[in-house]
């Protein structure tokens, strides 16, 4: 597993995951809330299989 997520890309994901989590728990939010457990995941993990997939990183390159 190869990190291809970093920076901003990083914190916008845990960002948008813990919004929709707390949102779900509070009932505002339906049972698809519960989706924001994915951008969470991967942001903690720095890996996203979508990104590998497509060849895409956002992490910085080493020269």
């Amino acid at each position: 597993m190869k990190t291809n997520v970093g920076g901003i890309d990083k914190i916008a994901r845990i960002a948008v995951g813990l919004v929709l989590i707390v949102l779900t728990l509070m009932g505002t939010i339906g049972v698809w809330g519960w989706i924001g457990g994915v951008p969470l995941a991967t942001g903690l993990f720095n890996f996203c299989p979508v990104y590998s997939l497509m060849g895409i990183s956002t992490c910085k390159t080493k020269r």
